[in-house]
């Protein structure tokens, strides 16, 4: 079992890996789910953010504690393929990667389209190819010149994009009445219910985060310690935002609003709020790209490397900048076609089930890790015995029964041709293996 990646360089510290994992974290949704929530349960909002954050944090734990055993690169496709082989390896594989490629390109087409809200002349398509090119590609060269780079961009964006939303939080607390904070009535479990189902995928992207093992400095302390830092931070922050938004706006805070931090902001910062906080949007769904650009080609390096997809060109290391560059410079060039051909919003459902097949994949790999005397005692370990990884388990498979009939059917179609296409590259591998011998 390798514990390192030859080539790269461990240049990533506790707070660039923080930050990596907020970055990913907090995309688009927050500036819109406030609304959402406070439709559901209203100045009670904030018992669903609690309740939601302590079910990702259950989930992030077994991430922890496998991202602290296996220390390379690959995030989730390597902790399953270590634990259960090649097989499910590669499922894990291409169910996160083709969903993170589309949720990439449909966040370039959402940002293209805030963008043209302040700035007009992105209704232009020449103009909007011409960005399209500008932010994969740009990100992609950054990212190739080093992992301290790409680090370091990550660390500005989420800098970036925190900014705006601290701000409104900071000055909005001014404006915010007490009259709209009061509960008007105990909200039912099935009214939190209903709420954490749609808060859930607004914590979910850290796993993401953890891609780059083989680039983390001292895994085995740093990943626990920057999970348990993200995610105190994403709960507190997302109540505050939450709070703000309630006490500002209070009966107006409803699902009809389609901006509501925005609207926030006109009535905090005055006509130039709204502005304010639209430019913040598009600098976090920025932020989200940078972050993809930076974690997911490094899945497609672990695939490769172990191989499981038999094209060497994909885990090559640049020699001088000690970066899977190929495999950076693939992912770009497909997130841009994607980009280019369309939102592609009708699949967030395979985003949404792959994140919830893999979480509970890395959690049955944690309870099979404890079985093995040379893991058990390496890195950090969750305390409670197996309580964690079987509540991990029970979580994901209660949101995943909540799936629709046509959505459980497309996911089995997915996987069926995902398997055929590993049965095919299995015997493309075994027929230039026969061929290397016959020679």
């Amino acid at each position: 079992m390798k514990t390192q990646d030859e080539g790269l360089k461990r240049e990533i510290g506790l707070w660039g890996l923080s930050a990596n994992m907020i970055n990913i974290i907090i995309g688009s949704g927050i500036f819109v789910l406030p609304a959402i929530v406070a439709g559901i349960l209203g100045p009670a909002s904030i018992i669903a953010y609690i309740f939601c954050g302590i079910l990702v944090i259950l989930i992030m734990l077994c991430f922890a504690e496998m991202g602290s055993k296996i220390t390379n690169s690959g995030g989730d496709y390597t902790y399953v393929e270590t634990a259960f082989g090649k097989y499910p390896g590669f499922l894990i594989f291409l169910v996160g990667f083709v969903a993170r490629i589309c949720a990439t390109a449909a966040v370039a087409n959402a940002l293209v389209d805030v963008l043209a809200v302040v700035f007009p002349l992105f209704h232009s398509y020449t103009i909007k190819i011409g960005f399209f090119v500008l932010l994969f590609f740009g990100f992609a060269v950054i990212n190739v010149l080093g992992v301290k780079q790409g680090i370091g961009l990550v660390k500005f964006n989420t800098v970036a994009k925190l900014l705006p939303l601290i701000l409104l939080v900071i000055f909005g607390l001014n404006y915010v009445d007490i009259e709209n904070l009061k509960w008007t009535a105990t909200p039912s479990f099935q009214q939190i219910g209903d709420a954490s189902l749609i808060l859930f995928f607004a914590y979910t992207g850290g796993p993401t985060g953890l891609m780059v093992g083989g680039e983390i400095k001292h895994p085995e302390r740093t990943i626990p310690r920057a999970v348990i830092i993200s995610m105190a931070f994403l709960i507190l922050f997302y109540i505050a935002i939450q709070t703000v938004a309630q006490g500002v706006l209070g009966s107006q805070l409803s699902p009809d609003m389609a901006t509501p931090l925005a609207m926030v902001g006109q009535v905090v910062f005055g006509p130039i709020g709204f502005t304010f906080i639209m430019l913040g949007t598009a600098i976090s769904m920025m932020g989200n790209i940078s972050g993809q650009t930076l974690n997911t080609p490094r899945s497609l390096f672990a695939v490769s490397r172990d191989g499981i997809l038999p094209v060497k060109a994909f885990q090559k290391i640049h020699k001088k900048y000690a970066t899977p560059y190929t495999s950076i410079l693939t992912f770009s060039t497909l997130g841009f076609l994607f980009a280019v051909l369309g939102g592609f919003r009708i699949l967030a459902v395979l985003s949404v089930v792959g994140a919830l097949l893999s979480y509970a994949t890395v959690s049955l790999a944690v309870l099979k890790f404890r079985k093995k005397p040379e893991l058990k005692a390496k890195g950090f370990t969750i305390p409670g015995g197996s309580i964690v990884p079987l509540l991990s388990i029970a979580i994901c498979l209660f949101f995943m029964f909540h799936l629709k009939v046509n959505e459980a059917i497309s996911i089995a179609v997915f996987l069926g041709v995902a398997t055929i296409l590993y049965l095919g590259l299995k015997w493309v591998k075994k027929k230039n293996m026969e061929t290397i011998k016959e020679k």
